[in-house]
């Protein structure tokens, strides 16, 4: 299933099929999951890594009301004490401020 935003960009036709315009992002966790000045930091191994940078992919926007973009992506959060495994994301209303195109 696509999500389809009045603000979704599309490639391809009826007859051979349209689907979504993917772009390739980065999602500065850093920024979407800040941390509150002082708050007391206490590592958790097996917790999500919420630093750096995740690979996104942004497949739709919206605005908000005060004329901020939203962005549509999906993303991978890894864990702290490296596993394979990753949690994935879908559809995640992400600001734009926090998404670098890669």
């Amino acid at each position: 299933m696509v999500l389809n935003s009045p603000f979704t960009t599309w490639e391809g036709n009826d007859v051979h099929g349209r689907r979504p315009v993917v772009t390739g992002v980065g999602v500065r966790l850093d920024r979407l999951f800040a941390r509150p000045p002082g708050a007391t930091r206490r590592v958790i191994a097996s917790g999500l890594d919420l630093t750096g940078e995740a690979r996104g992919r942004l497949h739709g926007r919206f605005p908000g009301v005060e004329g901020d973009w939203l962005g549509v992506v999906d993303y991978e959060i890894g864990y702290a004490d490296g596993r394979r495994d990753k949690l994935y994301l879908v559809d995640q209303l992400v600001p734009f401020h926090v998404l670098r195109k890669r």
